[in-house]
């Protein structure tokens, strides 16, 4: 991987991991297209510096996680649980590099698939009032929501804001929460890719500047989008994205059939 390519890769991861619109189906389509391998290494390294936006912007809702009674705490061990079943069963039946990036078609309906949630629940919100807080019923539903992220296509964000919206979660507490619990799962994910690597031996086909300029660019990018994703969340307005989506799908289609 060139540090160019990083760059954009760290832009687009940055600014599409708080945005609806699966920063890891982006990442997919670009590293095929730009014939990369160690895809899902790459891919998860770059999910790294998303972390630090998030530190920043959310660090007085990270400390209260950690005062008594602990609630926060509970809820975000709750609703971490279900992404890490599936992460973990799916890391053990399927080589997700593999999979996608040999049948990038997959991307494709992967794409349609967030975008019909998105325009559901959009019209949802609409419709129903948004006054729920984080409980063990909301965090679990919104853990279900994430658990559909781990696949490349389908936007962790978008599934965890969408099941908070089902949940009538009110829309600062769906947003917060949702950025939150990227911490934990990010942070696994980049473990356990990191062993991969460390074990199958290909640590040393790594490009290690490359990867830091791209990480850099993740954190900055992310940062902004971190800030416009808040204030895009309490309007509900999700319609674009979806329009965006289905034009991604067309385009990932087109590349699966050329």
């Amino acid at each position: 991987m060139e540090i160019w390519q990083a760059i954009v890769l760290g832009a687009v991861q940055g600014f599409a991991e708080f945005l609806p619109i699966s920063s890891s189906g982006h990442l997919m389509l670009l590293q095929y297209w730009f014939g990369i391998e160690e895809a899902f290494f790459y891919s998860i390294m770059l999910h790294l510096g998303t972390l630090i936006p998030v530190v920043i912007v959310l660090w007085r809702e990270i400390l209260a996680i950690f005062k008594k009674p602990f609630n926060k705490f509970w809820y975000l061990v709750l609703a971490t649980i279900p992404a890490g079943i599936i992460g973990i069963v799916f890391s053990v039946a399927f080589d997700l590099d593999e999979l996608f990036y040999n049948n990038i078609w997959l991307l494709s309906i992967a794409f349609l698939i967030t975008a019909g949630v998105l325009l559901f629940v959009e019209q949802r919100a609409k419709r129903v009032e948004m006054s729920n807080p984080i409980n063990t019923k909301t965090a679990f539903i919104m853990g279900c929501g994430q658990a559909f992220g781990v696949l490349p296509g389908i936007s962790r964000s978008g599934s965890t804001l969408s099941a908070g919206i089902l949940g009538k979660v009110d829309r600062d507490s769906n947003a917060n929460f949702t950025f939150l619990m990227s911490i934990p799962i990010i942070l696994a994910a980049v473990l356990m890719e990191g062993i991969d690597v460390v074990q199958s031996g290909t640590i040393g086909n790594v490009n290690w500047v490359s990867l830091a300029f791209g990480i850099v660019t993740s954190a900055v990018c992310g940062y902004i989008a971190v800030k416009f994703m808040l204030k895009i969340i309490k309007k509900a307005n999700y319609k674009w994205f979806s329009i965006y989506l289905v034009g991604m799908s067309i385009a990932t289609l087109i590349t699966a059939l050329v």
